[in-house]
């Protein structure tokens, strides 16, 4: 492994933790921007696997010990880059959209989230109350 084999190692590592801290955000802007960013580290993470720089495809008549580029990646990386950008004007006009009804780019919170809160709340708040299904016959369950 080489200097630069590392380096570009830890530059796709950063991408990819830039771009997934950014997606955990309630900003619907950050939320874009690590989309972008998580194409970004894909895209070159697709042309590393690709082989070293500047070494020719496979040509005809090559020997079996010549070195070349592989063009899969590259061929995926431009699929990549044709989605990323799909992905983009998707959310995009979604920001935009949740910035002309709402005035903010902030996810709120679901009620029905809210409504049924965690495993630790419902726990202290003891058993559940009886509901009116509760009192048919075959205690509700539909028979």
């Amino acid at each position: 492994m080489t200097t630069l084999d590392l380096v570009m190692a830890l530059v796709v590592g950063g991408l990819f933790a830039a771009g997934f801290y950014l997606l955990l955000d309630r900003s619907l802007m950050r939320i874009l921007l690590g989309v972008i960013v998580l194409g970004h580290a894909a895209n070159l993470l697709l042309l590393l696997t690709g082989g070293p720089p500047g070494v020719p495809p496979v040509l005809p008549g090559a020997g079996p010990g010549e070195r070349y580029a592989d063009p899969l990646p590259q061929a995926m990386a431009l699929t990549a880059i044709v989605i990323t950008f799909g992905i983009t004007t998707l959310l995009l006009a979604l920001v935009h959209r949740a910035w002309q009804l709402d005035g903010h780019d902030e996810v709120r919170d679901d009620v029905e989230d809210r409504r049924i809160g965690t495993v630790q709340d419902r726990e202290e708040s003891g058993p559940p109350l009886p509901t009116d299904r509760d009192h048919e016959p075959g205690g509700g369950l539909g028979r």
